[in-house]
């Protein structure tokens, strides 16, 4: 029986690469959340609209709906943003890929 290196680092990309886009979803929601919170918009609404925009069509749907300026929305949804990561790495670790060896 031979080891294959290439499958083995095949293996662990697709490993990695799912765990990291799992912790990277993870985030988005968890900010977006915390985010509606902070400038009062509906928390499911605005979590449904992940689906259909990117980041900055989001804040540019909450500056219109929200008497809140562009900058002060990133500004905000930054700070969610730092918050949301604190917390799932306190939960879930560090999203940085293992090494191997």
């Amino acid at each position: 029986m031979v080891w294959d290196l290439g499958k083995a680092m095949q293996k662990k990309e697709e490993f990695e690469s799912g765990r990291l886009m799992d912790f990277e979803f993870r985030l988005r929601v968890r900010a977006t959340r915390l985010f509606a919170q902070k400038v009062g918009v509906d928390e499911a609404e605005l979590v449904g609209e992940i689906a259909l925009r990117g980041e900055d069509d989001l804040l540019e749907l909450v500056a219109k709906r929200t008497a809140l300026a562009k900058d002060d929305v990133a500004r905000i949804y930054g700070q969610c943003v730092g918050e949301a990561r604190q917390t799932l790495i306190a939960e879930r670790g560090d999203p940085t890929p293992n090494r191997l060896g």
